[in-house]
């Protein structure tokens, strides 16, 4: 049965409501990832501190976002990115984002997987070469409209089976649940356009 892989990428101070809701869902996440300021910030922020805390302390991994630009950007700044999440947040691993699905750039992210502790999720938003298995604990193979991944879904994975498949649908109506075979672990929000992760799937929505 897939689990819950939550990106939520919004305050605690503007939405402290859906990140309680996010907490008392403990149980049924396999994690959520972190993401103060595209990337951890240049500073410690003590909401985020105290949010990845607690949902520690209710059994969910935290995971730090960094961006990588798809192997453009400096491998330094993100391994700082790293260190200043599991620093200052005290993370369980990190959710590298903009990652490339060929072999051409797969040194790049062997070399980063070696500065990570913990776990190690790449987010390809589309089914890669079967070595990125070899380094990582997730592998995001969908990321895109519910509309399109209803046309196109993933193509299959020819890698290893030690590795967990992740799908990322946005723009999904309620009622509707994509999680299919293939994927251990999914999230679907209603949101839509350039910010679609600032919302929760319907099932964690708060009461209003």
């Amino acid at each position: 049965m897939s689990t819950l892989l939550v990106p939520y990428y919004e305050h605690p101070s503007v939405r402290p409501a859906e990140w309680d809701a996010l907490i008392a869902a403990a149980p049924r996440l396999y994690g959520v990832v972190l993401n103060p300021a595209s990337g951890p910030g240049d500073a410690p922020d003590e909401s985020f501190a105290e949010v990845a805390a607690r949902l520690r302390a209710a059994g969910t991994r935290v995971l730090g976002y960094a961006d990588t630009d798809y192997a453009r950007r400096p491998s330094a700044d993100v391994v700082r990115d790293l260190t200043r999440h599991r620093d200052w947040y005290g993370t369980d691993g990190v959710f590298l984002d903009q990652v490339t699905s060929g072999p051409a750039e797969f040194a790049y992210y062997r070399r980063l997987a070696t500065a990570v502790r913990g776990t190690l999720a790449l987010n390809h938003g589309t089914t890669p070469h079967p070595s990125y298995g070899r380094i990582a604990d997730v592998l995001v193979t969908f990321e895109g409209t519910w509309s399109t991944y209803r046309r196109q879904p993933p193509q299959p994975w020819r890698g290893g089976t030690d590795v967990r498949l992740c799908h990322l649908v946005y723009g999904v109506p309620d009622g509707v649940d994509p999680a299919v075979a293939g994927a251990d672990l999914y999230c679907a929000v209603p949101g839509v356009g350039d910010h679609p992760w600032g919302t929760l799937p319907h099932t964690l929505e708060p009461a209003r």
